[in-house]
């Protein structure tokens, strides 16, 4: 199993891309430590991993506070007693707007869900990775927005986004030499609760991508498998995107 006997951490994983990869990472050997917000949505993903005869902990908590980050990693270690992926999907796409009208107090929220919970998140997670037993790999989930292409009324999720790449980059330098690689997965439109149900929109995102349709968060959480496992040992400070082919069309 391309996960076996690893220890993968997976924030945002009550719903979506990180409920899925936190099964698809189970099932494929990992005991994984698992992040969010909502603590009844995590302990039934939860309930799910271990029915399917694999091992999960859940602590509930804001990813942009920089003490729940550290609570994650502790709980790795006391649990299973090392950290080797570090999967930081957890975000938001905030209060859309235009940029002049939007409030700082909004702005600062983006920011620190997108962005700031990622400087916390690697700061806790890093020396754990660094003192794993093999190769590590350390993920964020950044966007096709703020990277191919800009949406109007998306600047904060932009900005932020764009910010991940960018860590990514100096995180990938900073660790190479250790063995810890560092990566971005860039996901296209995806069928998940924040994508809502409005099926107009869906239309909409539908004819941004080449492929004419929204990713299943399941094909997203293939992807982040790839990155987390040894079949991407050669990849580091990479821009992964799975976007449909969002970014050569025009459409």
């Amino acid at each position: 199993m391309e996960l076996e006997n690893k220890v993968a951490l997976i924030t945002g994983a009550s719903s979506g891309i990180g409920a899925a990869a936190a099964r698809l990472f189970a099932a494929s050997g990992a005991r994984v430590v698992l992040g969010a917000r909502r603590q009844g949505e995590l302990e039934a993903v939860a309930g799910d991993i271990r029915a399917a005869g694999g091992e999960a902990e859940v602590l509930a908590g804001d990813v942009a506070d920089a003490a729940y980050a550290e609570r994650l990693v502790a709980l790795a270690q006391s649990r299973f007693g090392r950290l080797d992926v570090a999967f930081n999907n957890a975000g938001t796409l905030g209060a859309p707007g235009p940029l002049h009208l939007t409030r700082t107090e909004d702005w600062r929220t983006t920011m620190a869900v997108n962005l700031d919970s990622a400087f916390f998140g690697a700061k806790a997670q890093i020396p754990a990775l660094l003192d794993s037993e093999g190769p590590s790999a350390l993920i964020f989930t950044g966007s096709f927005v703020g990277y191919t292409i800009g949406l109007p009324g998306m600047a904060a999720y932009a900005a932020a986004k764009a910010g991940l790449v960018g860590l990514v980059q100096c995180l990938a330098v900073e660790h190479g030499e250790a063995g810890l690689r560092v990566n971005a997965l860039l996901p296209g439109g995806t069928l998940t609760p924040m994508a809502g149900d409005d099926e107009d929109f869906h239309a909409r995102v539908r004819g941004f991508h080449a492929l004419k349709r929204m990713a299943s968060p399941q094909e997203i959480a293939e992807a982040a498998l790839f990155l987390a496992s040894d079949r991407s040992s050669f990849v580091t400070g990479h821009a992964m995107l799975v976007d449909g082919g969002n970014s050569i069309t025009k459409a």
